[in-house]
């Protein structure tokens, strides 16, 4: 979807539906942004600004909807409007939607959350249907007064939807194409694309490197692993401690010889590299935005399978770092393949590593389909502006605690440690085993609950959400540096 910023009036066709965005005290500022050869229609009133409520005026012969905001200004709440709108132009066969509001020049946060849901809320994955049906709108213009710098907040919500739609895309594509070899394919093409640096692992250097858990996880499989190195380095940035991003790639997981069951667990498993995806389109936004910090992912990527010579329950393997790990579960397998990347990590004495990761059922449980689970050793700053980010693009974390008693929870009578907890704190002892492979400041965030939805939630839409990469953009955009 192609948006624009316009200070000239566009002069909307019948195929153009008009939207007027209304907030307390608004409604007499609107006749000053028309042209003087058209008028608002005269029956607007106060009320029409009531949070939810929707009406339709006219300017000059063209009708347009009124859709009230309340006092506030809460971008998500703009943000869901915005995507009602996009479902009623669809509806109706719109091509494109005017947006008019004064306060589009004083927020410009709410400019980039407009295009932001413009393009989420458009979103389909048609690649599998025989018959395509393309949504009618293709187009947004957004008209107002400005200072020239307006433009730029819609591009850069353009560009987080997009990284995001490219995460989506990647979540929705069934294994059957979507193997490890072909997920480093496509990352490889992205790279080029957007401007980072791409490194593929094959499975005979991931054996001389003995990425034990990432190999034992993929024994199940008749596909090969890979491991790829996604770097996003400015020039000048050489010597800077980079951001490392991890994310677990398990392509498809059937719980290896641990078989889930296949109704409401199985049956959407292609979406278990929900955590690879993300990151993926961090790297796409963060390069297109060309931002100052230097960021590389780290992605492990494998299918879990019951095959012929799949790792079983009582094996001890030995990971990358050389700790030993008593297998009790082959359903636990994305700590397995994200410790050897997170070990990985320390040779790049990072500032920071984030890993992500559709890891636990207990997270779903604890905090629902809306929330993240984090567990951390970072400062209280850093996780004090993850959290601010996660609040402004509406991806939302809970903090849970890493307290020694988990770690003794994980203790093995044979090995190093365990790659279970047992019965109580799955989400957290999932993280604990994390943090063993862990020697640098630190955040895990466990987004099963909402990377995959069943039914449509506003903008997030249905199946693979591309949680993650709006969150990792604002937070790197924001805490580290601005955009060139």
């Amino acid at each position: 979807m192609d948006i624009r910023w316009t200070q000239s009036w566009p002069h909307p066709s019948n195929s153009t539906l008009v939207v007027l965005p209304v907030w307390d005290e608004d409604l007499a500022l609107f006749h000053q942004m028309i042209p003087s050869d058209l008028s608002i229609s005269s029956d607007l009133e106060e009320s029409w600004s009531k949070k939810g409520s929707q009406h339709l005026s006219t300017i000059g012969t063209q009708f347009c909807l009124v859709k009230g905001m309340g006092a506030e200004v809460e971008t998500e709440a703009f943000r869901q409007m915005v995507c009602k709108c996009v479902s009623f132009a669809n509806e109706f066969k719109y091509t494109d939607i005017l947006w008019l509001s004064p306060r589009f020049a004083q927020h410009k946060q709410l400019i980039t959350a407009l295009a932001e849901s413009l393009i989420l809320s458009n979103y389909q994955f048609l690649t599998y249907k025989s018959e395509i049906k393309p949504h009618a709108l293709t187009a947004a213009w957004i008209f107002g007064e400005g200072d020239g710098t307006q433009q730029q907040a819609v591009d850069a919500g353009m560009i987080q939807a997009k990284a995001t739609c490219i995460a989506r895309d990647l979540v929705n594509e069934p294994v059957i194409t979507l193997t490890a070899v072909e997920l480093s394919r496509r990352i490889e093409e992205l790279g080029k694309e957007f401007g980072f640096e791409v490194e593929v692992f094959h499975k005979q250097r991931i054996q001389a490197l003995k990425m034990g858990g990432l190999l034992a996880v993929n024994t199940g499989s008749p596909d090969p692993p890979t491991f790829s190195i996604l770097s996003y380095r400015p020039a000048g940035t050489e010597e800077m401690p980079p951001v490392i991003l991890v994310g677990k790639g398990v392509v498809f997981d059937t719980g290896g010889l641990s078989l889930k069951p296949t109704a409401n667990s199985m049956d959407f498993m292609k979406a278990d590299m929900g955590g690879a995806a993300a990151v993926v389109g961090a790297l796409c936004g963060i390069a297109a935005l060309k931002l100052s910090q230097p960021v590389i992912g780290l992605i492990p990527a494998t299918d879990n399978r019951p095959g012929g010579n799949a790792y079983v329950p009582g094996d001890v393997i030995k990971m990358f770092d050389g700790s030993t790990v008593e297998v009790l579960n082959t359903d636990a397998e994305g700590r397995m393949i994200l410790a050897d990347a997170l070990a990985y990590a320390k040779k790049y004495e990072p500032a920071l590593v984030i890993d992500l990761a559709t890891l636990t059922g207990a997270a779903v449980v604890s905090v629902g389909l809306p929330g993240i689970a984090m567990m951390r050793n970072t400062d209280e700053a850093t996780r004090d502006h993850l959290l601010a980010a996660g609040e402004d693009v509406y991806e939302r974390m809970v903090e849970f605690p890493l307290w020694k008693e988990y770690g003794d929870m994980l203790q093995s009578d044979i090995a190093d440690l365990k790659n279970i907890g047992g019965r109580y704190a799955g989400a957290i002892t999932a993280g604990k085993f994390l943090e063993h492979f862990t020697d640098y400041p630190w955040i895990h965030l466990d987004i099963a609950g909402p990377s995959w939805l069943t039914a449509p939630d506003s903008y997030r839409g249905k199946n693979g959400t591309g949680v993650g990469v709006r969150l990792l953009i604002e937070f790197i955009a924001n805490h580290y540096e601005q955009p060139q």
